[in-house]
């Protein structure tokens, strides 16, 4: 079933079926899954949904930056910010952004994905250098005594953005704002009973 449209944004050119990329080489993509979504609460639960959602992606070396719902396209839709080591590498990180629209027995999600290239680290060392190592590091905000996974930390707040416009959070960021204001949901997808968790 073909759920979202619009999803191709400028700047980026097809590669591949509902997959595109751009000349940063950030990956532009569009899923669909026909299973009941595994997410761990309902939409309308977010304190339990967001600490596990931290939870999960501390478990799998990670670490969630942003988790909420919004619209996208008209339903609700779980938007997520998260940072993973990069594959394979001794340094760097992969920024992944995602709106989650999520039915009863189905979902679809559209993703970007923004890896750290060449120097990496730059905006983490200058937020530092900016607030001190006392302020730099934070307990994580949906789940405080979370161990393990990439630590929470003060330049993953958007409040940097402005200033580091070519770091892919920053990038990643304003595609998703990108699409919650272009996205359309196609009527049948629309028309499924919504996920009740």
């Amino acid at each position: 079933m073909r759920a979202l449209l619009g999803v191709d944004l400028p700047g980026f050119r097809s590669v591949d079926h509902d997959v595109w990329t751009d000349d940063a080489g950030d990956v532009l993509s569009l899923h669909w899954f026909g299973l009941k979504p595994d997410l761990p609460a309902a939409l309308d639960d977010g304190p339990a949904l967001r600490a596990s959602l931290a939870a999960y992606t501390a478990e799998a070396g990670g670490g969630l930056i942003e988790a909420s719902v919004k619209p996208l396209g008209g339903l609700p839709a779980l938007r997520q910010i998260l940072k993973l080591p990069l594959p394979g590498q001794a340094h760097g990180q992969v920024f992944i952004g995602s709106f989650t629209v999520p039915r009863a027995e189905c979902s679809t999600v559209v993703k970007i994905q923004a890896p750290e290239r060449g120097t990496t680290g730059m905006r983490e060392a200058m937020v530092m250098a900016r607030v001190g190592p006392g302020d730099y590091f934070r307990p994580h905000p949906y789940a405080p005594g979370l161990q393990g996974g990439l630590p929470f930390h003060e330049a993953d707040h958007a409040r940097w953005d402005e200033q580091f416009p070519d770091h892919p959070l920053s990038r990643v960021r304003r595609v998703l704002a990108e699409l919650a204001a272009t996205v359309r949901v196609e009527p049948p997808f629309a028309a499924l009973p919504p996920f009740a968790g």
